[in-house]
């Protein structure tokens, strides 16, 4: 016999309240939101900060996990079956270990947090069912520093993806440009249909959500915090997504305000 206390879950993980729609989660976690303030603060560098982006990813994979990927009854013997044959048996719930995900790292900010959750999916999934790609793009920019695009420069991809659940790993969610090229890429251009695809970001804009979302009809995205730090005073009063029109996150170039500055370029070392 099962315990009916574990045959069911309704995890999700806590949100903040906002009217971005049922696609955004925006978690509500204070831990994380000191440990993102702290990697973006203008003193740290590295080691810090890789420290700090890998503890956040480790988190926020978890949380993605738990909530999006599906769940299967399960038993699993314990050390106490020795004793108990019958009783020292775990049955519940657990997660479906036949799963298949992709992983997608965005050079080069979201490089390291790739890895991580490549990692994460290996301990959880059946480690044949996970892959990891690449993709090496970078914004287009008009004279005015303005993003008007995405330059693909190259890619390490499996064709494949029928069916599994496509994660990308981004820290930065700023125009959204770069986030909708890659998920039209794997909804397009591949062999099959992702089950669904899925952002995982540090700090996203609004500009960012509405792009996302309104791109990719079944996108869905899991941030840590939406900065919309340029909007007028009035609009901050609201709870995020109430005048989404009148929200503003980015500067004229294109940058998070307040956001965390270049993550790329302290995750690397590299000021280019």
């Amino acid at each position: 016999m099962s315990d009916r206390g574990y045959e069911t879950s309704g995890y999700r993980p806590p949100e903040i309240d906002h009217r971005y729609g049922p696609r955004v989660h925006l978690l509500d976690d204070p831990l994380a939101w000191t440990l993102l303030a702290r990697a973006g603060a203008p003193e740290a560098g590295q080691p810090e900060v890789g420290q700090l982006v890998a503890q956040l990813y480790t988190w926020l994979v978890r949380a993605v996990v738990a909530a999006e990927l599906p769940r299967q009854r399960s038993s699993q013997k314990t050390r106490m079956v020795t004793q108990h044959p019958a009783e020292g048996v775990y049955r519940g719930l657990s997660i479906a270990r036949n799963t298949r995900a992709v992983t997608v790292g965005i050079a080069r900010a979201g490089t390291m947090p790739s890895q991580v959750t490549y990692d994460f999916l290996n301990a959880v999934l059946e480690p044949t069912g996970v892959r990891q790609d690449h993709l090496f793009m970078s914004r287009k920019t008009n004279e005015a520093g303005e993003v008007v695009g995405v330059d693909w420069h190259d890619a390490k991809i499996g064709r494949e993806v029928e069916g599994r659940y496509v994660l990308f790993p981004d820290p930065m969610g700023a125009t959204g440009s770069s986030m909708v090229s890659a998920m039209e890429h794997y909804r397009k251009n591949l062999q099959g249909e992702p089950e669904r695809c899925i952002a995982m970001n540090l700090i996203v804009t609004p500009e960012y959500l509405k792009k996302v979302t309104e791109s990719i009809d079944d996108a869905v995205v899991y941030a840590v915090r939406v900065d919309r730090g340029l909007s007028p005073s009035d609009v901050l009063e609201q709870p995020p997504g109430e005048r989404w029109d009148e929200e503003r996150g980015l500067n004229e170039q294109q940058y998070i305000v307040p956001g965390a500055g270049g993550v790329g370029e302290v995750l690397n070392n590299a000021w280019v």
